[in-house]
């Protein structure tokens, strides 16, 4: 057999961190970013700080989180809290109804994120307002996400 190997070994601990999606929050892309691509999954290590708040917002694909260290109440869409740390497993459909926000404790947080796809489009994260329900994403965050246009699917 003369097939080269595509299998990929990457360490945590020499994968530059990069900003998340809110202040507090660092990202660690494992697989599925340009430096090591994939084909249908993304997978990062999320590390929040102490006391970080990511608002109820929602994905257009699922989500599967990992609690690694840490802790945090996680709030759904109608506000119930599950109080999550390290083994606890967290499943959000995609959609509003899996809308889901972070209160982060006192000790951090620190999450695997795994999404089955590297599409950006698909990718995007969107606010929703507790109050009113609506959902909503800022421009600059769409664009990031090569969310301002798609490829038809007809």
């Amino acid at each position: 057999m003369n097939e080269k190997s595509t299998l990929q070994v990457y360490n945590k601990d020499e994968i530059k961190e990069i900003p998340g999606v809110v202040e507090g929050q660092t990202l660690q892309p494992m697989i599925g970013c340009p430096g090591h691509p994939s084909e249908r999954v993304r997978v990062a290590v999320a590390t929040f700080k102490p006391d970080t708040h990511e608002h109820l917002h929602w994905h257009a694909i699922e989500v599967f989180y990992y609690v690694m260290s840490g802790s945090a109440i996680v709030r759904d869409y109608y506000g119930k809290e599950y109080p999550v740390r390290p083994g606890a497993a967290i499943y959000a459909p995609a959609g509003l109804a899996g809308s889901h926000e972070w209160q982060v404790g006192k000790d951090g947080l620190q999450l695997l994120s795994i999404r089955a796809t590297t599409d950006g489009h698909r990718r995007m994260q969107f606010t929703v307002d507790r109050e009113t329900k609506r959902s909503y994403i800022e421009l600059d965050d769409l664009a990031a996400m090569d969310g301002v246009s798609f490829k038809s699917h007809y």
